[in-house]
């Protein structure tokens, strides 16, 4: 085959993506009530086939969670539009994203504010995803391997949390590090169905608003559920 031969196949192929994150967005995303245009745009961007297993890139713009490996999924497309819709981000935000996993929704929110501290507390899946986010040439994430669920009190105050593990309660550091009119978003049940939750704080007081039924994956370290379990 002839080099442009070559050439013309991965343009192709490029353009296929284009349209399948765009159908993504249509058909999974704004008609199911996301409607933030900054949302929908970072959705369309960020190329999620990059962020998945390559056993699984045919199936990344698919509606569904798939697995990164590390017993840990990548979320559903809407939910992850969903989550970072509920964070209301501005250009000028700080956020802290607890759970990165593979790295994609910490490229969705860097599309969207300043800068992100990303925790995941698993090594390999750590490693991973900054391998990605440099790829892609993402420079305004820190990510750490620590244990998300006491957050990253050095770096706050935060105007976005953004929990993408289920909690069997809103862990205490987690609100103590939201800044005024700070939103913490993180779902909250138990192991088997949660409830996304949106915290707003407003001076003393945190504002809660129950969102949408979900399911993720646990959330791990001492306010997660390896404390819960060790109370029991």
């Amino acid at each position: 085959m002839a080099a442009g031969e070559v050439s013309s196949l991965s343009t192709r192929s490029e353009i296929e993506l284009e349209e399948q994150r765009h159908q993504m967005v249509e058909r999974q995303i704004r008609r199911r009530g996301v409607l933030d245009g900054r949302v929908l745009q970072a959705m369309e961007r960020v190329p999620r086939h990059r962020f998945v297993d390559p056993a699984y890139a045919a199936q990344a713009y698919d509606d569904h969670p798939l697995p990164i490996g590390c017993g840990q999924t990548i979320s559903q497309p809407y939910m992850v539009a969903r989550m970072t819709e509920l964070c209301a981000l501005r250009p000028t935000d700080k956020v802290l994203e607890v759970g990165a996993g593979c790295g994609y929704q910490t490229a969705v929110l860097a599309s969207l504010c300043a800068q992100v501290y990303a925790i995941e507390i698993l090594e390999e899946l750590a490693r991973r995803a900054k391998q990605t986010l440099d790829e892609l040439g993402y420079d305004d994430i820190t990510l750490a391997v620590r244990d998300g669920s006491v957050g990253w009190p050095e770096q706050a105050p935060y105007d976005a949390i953004l929990v993408a593990a289920g909690a069997p309660a809103i862990p205490e550091p987690l609100k103590e590090q939201l800044a005024e009119g700070g939103r913490l978003v993180i779902p909250v049940g138990g192991r088997d169905l949660q409830t996304l939750r949106c915290l707003t704080r407003r001076g003393a007081e945190l504002v809660v608003q129950d969102d949408t039924p979900c399911r993720f994956v646990d959330l791990r370290g001492v306010q997660g559920w390896d404390g819960f379990s060790q109370l029991r």
